[in-house]
């Protein structure tokens, strides 16, 4: 049996074919525009998203045995507004999960309903980027456009529902719309009626590794697949991506250094950060996990280097960074402001301590080593709830590079381990669809079929110490320039 992951990003759905043993048979990309029409504003035409995902599909099935494709799955960039009217077209753009609109709807959820009672409500509270306060934006300031809304989806589930006719979410990316009981799974009637919505407009809630449909004809036949085929829940992009690199089960960690950078912990029971500074989600595996989202990572260094180096050499510049621990200079990664720990959509990146011997390499340093310390602040966060963290996976295209492991294994003082095959979401959704067809019986036993550690990097303690002294300045960076951010 063969089977389909499909990740839809920020920039671009990578999709990804796989045997039943986990071996990887083909990869296939397709970029689509990303779209600012104001500053701090983030959206995208689902349309794209889903003309793309047909183009790679032909693409990665071109030279295999078709008959044998069992299922697909997807992975999926959270926390994106999909509305669709009774005609199932699309109403306007999808306002993504990296889009700042939302701050005078967060304050209103947070101040005056208050953070206790949306996190009784939803385990967590509002943020940004979070689905909920997007839809109380829409209500409040396209009111014409609010009344048409027939369905609300997630980005991941409008290609489900364009594949199969579905219309379902998974728990685990539901749990970042704000709209969910992530503790009961299911949707939660308060933060409906807050949001003026009813469950009717909202997809039918799943286990991630579920079959929820299978192929329209009309799709089947474009693919030349059978109608057979099916159609799998699916994962938001970092429980996915969790699956993909063995994340699963009680008390492991992964780090995700990709367009947004997270500290993902499973866990077996539900628990909640009192001060909600990490959110608590349901998890791909059918438990729950602990996540810290940090809003720009590998972006970070993207930017850098696009446009301000003009530079495509990523391993080059990083030949002459060999003073780990003593870079005088800071980077506070918040580009497009800045979810856990702060809160802040304001928030924006920032070089401190810059002078006149200050080199390139100092400055493509202090950006690797702000997202690792901006990682960090997450990670105290999970000390503090008592979780004795000593290892962690990761993931991501920042992860390619062995010298931004080695500044994470440092500033964290934890073991990295390196996987063998690391594709992200694509990976794991292909293998949320082999359990979903029954090649495993469970997400772990699919993990310890398929997930092989291949390198550990070992923190080391003089560098451990060194990098102990800079976060304890870097800590203080954001809060003193928090009162500047809102002026500018």
């Amino acid at each position: 049996m063969l089977f389909v992951g499909i990740d839809l990003g920020t920039s671009a759905v990578k999709l990804l074919l796989m045997n039943e043993k986990g071996e990887i048979q083909k990869i296939a990309n397709r970029e689509y525009p990303l779209y600012f029409p104001r500053p701090g504003w983030s959206e995208q035409n689902p349309t794209d998203w889903y003309d793309k995902t047909i183009d790679g599909l032909k693409e990665l099935l071109s030279e295999c045995d078709k008959s044998r494709v069992a299922g697909i799955s997807f992975g999926g960039q959270m926390h994106g507004l999909v509305v669709l009217d009774e005609k199932d077209e699309v109403i306007r753009p999808a306002i993504l999960w990296n889009d700042g609109r939302t701050e005078k709807q967060v304050e209103y959820l947070n101040q005056q309903i208050g953070k206790d009672k949306i996190s009784q409500y939803t385990a967590n509270i509002a943020f940004a980027g979070f689905t909920a306060p997007k839809i109380l934006w829409m209500r409040e300031e396209e009111p014409e456009q609010f009344e048409r809304i027939h369905k609300i989806m997630l980005p991941k589930d409008y290609l489900a529902y364009r594949l199969s006719g579905a219309f379902v979410t998974d728990v685990s990316d539901a749990s970042g719309m704000l709209l969910m009981d992530v503790k009961n799974r299911c949707w939660s009637g308060e933060m409906l009626s807050l949001c003026g919505i009813t469950e009717e407009q909202l997809p039918e809630l799943h286990e991630s590794y579920d079959v929820v449909g299978t192929l329209l004809p009309k799709v089947a036949e474009e693919l030349g697949l059978s109608t057979d085929v099916k159609v799998i829940a699916g994962a938001g992009d970092n429980a996915a991506a969790a699956v993909g690199t063995g994340t699963v089960g009680k008390g492991a960690c992964n780090i995700s250094l990709g367009t947004s950078g997270t500290l993902f912990i499973s866990n077996d029971m539900f628990g909640v950060d009192p001060n909600n500074a990490l959110h608590s989600f349901a998890h791909a595996d059918g438990h729950y996990h602990l996540m810290g989202c940090m809003l720009s990572a590998a972006s970070c260094n993207k930017w850098w280097m696009d446009e301000i180096l003009r530079d495509s050499d990523y391993a080059g510049v990083q030949k002459d960074i060999d003073k780990l621990g003593e870079n005088h200079v800071y980077f506070l990664p918040y580009l497009m402001g800045e979810r856990s720990p702060h809160n802040d959509p304001m928030a924006r990146g920032a070089f401190v301590g810059m002078s006149m011997d200050t080199t390139r390499a100092d400055m493509v340093q202090s950006i690797f080593e702000g997202v690792a310390f901006g990682l960090r602040d997450s990670l105290e966060v999970a000390r503090e709830l008592g979780i004795p963290l000593t290892t962690t996976r990761i993931c991501g295209g920042g992860a390619k590079s062995p010298l931004w492991c080695k500044i994470i294994a440092n500033i964290l003082n934890l073991k990295v381990e390196r996987i063998a095959v690391e594709e992200g979401p694509a990976l794991g959704a292909a293998m949320l669809a082999a359990v979903g067809c029954g090649v495993f019986s469970s997400v772990e036993e699919a993990a310890q079929a398929i997930v092989q550690v291949v390198d550990v990097i070992e923190p080391e303690p003089e560098l451990v110490e060194k990098y102990q002294d800079r976060y304890q300045t870097f800590r203080q960076l954001y809060p003193a320039l928090k009162e500047i951010y809102r002026q500018i």
